[in-house]
């Protein structure tokens, strides 16, 4: 079994279709959603985890695609503007996976995208704003 974590903006004329549905029917996947934020008539992001066989999991992905869903891998979505970021730490405080941390000796903040779950508490809490999100 093989899991990915992916990140799903759906065009606004998919959000009422049963996508996920047919991933699990059709494609015998398994999902886990981290974060998702859907709304009638306007476009919607998925922020989940699908594990299946592999040859089953690139179907689905391919399923996907086919309806003009955007995919993208799952730490690509939030990133730190370096030439913003004042190393304050407040972004530390409120990450729950520890993608941010501090250093005690440099007191430099570093971000590891492969902990982020695209939650975007860091990014509301950043005052300089360097912490951001790509759309």
């Amino acid at each position: 079994m093989t899991s990915r974590k992916l990140v799903l903006r759906f065009p606004a004329h998919l959000v009422d279709k049963p996508i996920i549905y047919r991933l699990v029917k059709d494609y015998d996947l398994a999902f886990n959603i981290l974060k998702a934020q859907i709304s009638p008539q306007e476009e919607g992001v998925l922020v989940f985890e699908l594990s299946g066989e592999p040859r089953a999991l690139e179907s689905g992905i391919s399923y996907l695609k086919g309806l003009g869903v955007h995919i993208q891998a799952f730490g690509e979505d939030v990133y730190r503007d370096e030439g913003k970021c004042t190393h304050c730490g407040v972004c530390v405080v409120m990450c729950p996976t520890g993608a941010l941390s501090l250093d005690r000796e440099t007191m430099l903040v570093s971000f590891d995208s492969s902990k982020c779950i695209a939650c975007e508490a860091c990014i509301r809490a950043c005052p300089p704003r360097a912490m951001q999100i790509k759309f």
